[in-house]
Order: C-alpha cells, then structure tokens, then sequence
C-alpha cells in the first residue's frame, strides 16, 4: 500500500497544536482591507481553531487519520 500524500494546499493552511488540535487563520484578511473596519481587521488578526465537526476532514487532508 503506497503511503497517503498531504494535501499541499492543507499543509500551507493548518497547523497542529501541542494537544491535537488544528489551528487555523481567518478568511478576509488579505485583500480589499480598506473598506472593513479597524476592529474587523484586529479581530480578523488571531488564529482560530477549526471546528470539530470539520476536523475528521482536515486530518485527513493532512494524512493524519
């Protein structure tokens, strides 16, 4: 059996945490900034956690499960 590739588009995207979970970055944060708000902008800013009910999915993008 050959070994499952990573999705290299998953790879550049996530990342995983010291306890198993998958960090993430939020959308809308790369262009057409001019129009969004401060406060928009510096929340868009922190990394996020992906959802659990789409973590079985992304684990299997980046061949983890």
């Amino acid at each position: 059996m050959p070994k499952i590739k990573t999705k290299s588009g998953a790879k550049k995207r996530f990342a995983l945490t010291g306890s198993g979970k998958i960090k993430r970055k939020h959308a809308f944060k790369s262009h057409i900034l001019t129009k969004k708000t401060k406060k928009q902008k510096r929340n868009l800013t922190h990394n996020g956690l992906v959802a659990t009910c789409d973590v079985y999915e992304v684990k299997q993008m980046l061949a983890l499960k």
